[in-house]
């Protein structure tokens, strides 16, 4: 998943050695504290992202005896400790994203004309996004993140979140429908499909 490269043991098979090693949960966070991290810093900064990230690993190898051997990723079971760090920090998200609204891109002396001119349409897509984001509900943000920064599969959202499936697809329905209209006024082309979209939103958001 993610395009992570293969291990000599899963994920599963480290947590389980680790009970009798401590030590060797430290493989865990080395393989998944990067994707964890870049998870955060979108959605609530640098700074809070660290104790994020950090806090949600400490809670994890504390429950590391709660694991399911089944799931040999442990991607989806990590970032939902994650989202649960981060959902004590719903305002900090939010003034995030306002923060955006804010943000000119900088055009200082040294400033290459062609930089000026990217970091200027990356704002302009950045900032609507930002708005579409922060209308979204708490719910329906979660899961649409979780899909698309998290990188998780509809079932692992519903595992991670403890819901039905079908509570999952409604509310990604509910939030792309709600984006989409922000972002585009409802007259998406009906050719790109939902994860074309996305990737135009994200890939605008990475490049501001």
């Amino acid at each position: 998943m993610r395009g992570v490269s293969a291990q000599p043991t899963d994920d599963a098979a480290t947590i389980i050695a680790s009970l009798d090693d401590p030590d060797r949960f430290a493989q865990v966070y080395e393989k998944h504290a990067g994707m964890l991290y870049g998870y955060a810093y979108r959605r609530v900064g640098r700074e809070i992202a660290e104790d994020v990230v950090a806090d949600a690993f400490v809670a994890a190898f504390r429950a590391r005896h709660t694991y399911d051997p089944g799931y040999p990723n442990a991607f989806p079971w990590l970032l939902s400790i994650v989202h649960r760090e981060l959902a004590r920090h719903h305002r900090a998200e939010n003034a995030r994203y306002r923060a955006y609204l804010r943000v000119k891109p900088d055009s200082g002396e040294e400033a290459l004309a062609d930089r000026v001119v990217a970091a200027a349409t990356a704002q302009a897509w950045r900032r609507p996004l930002a708005t579409a984001l922060a209308r979204l509900g708490q719910k329906e943000r979660d899961v649409l993140l979780m899909v698309a920064w998290g990188g998780l599969s509809y079932e692992e959202v519903a595992r991670s979140l403890n819901i039905p499936i079908g509570t999952v697809r409604s509310r990604l329905n509910r939030a792309r429908r709600r984006m989409r209209d922000a972002l585009d006024g409802g007259t998406t082309q009906s050719t790109l499909t939902d994860t074309a979209i996305e990737k135009r939103w994200w890939r605008r958001w990475s490049d501001a």
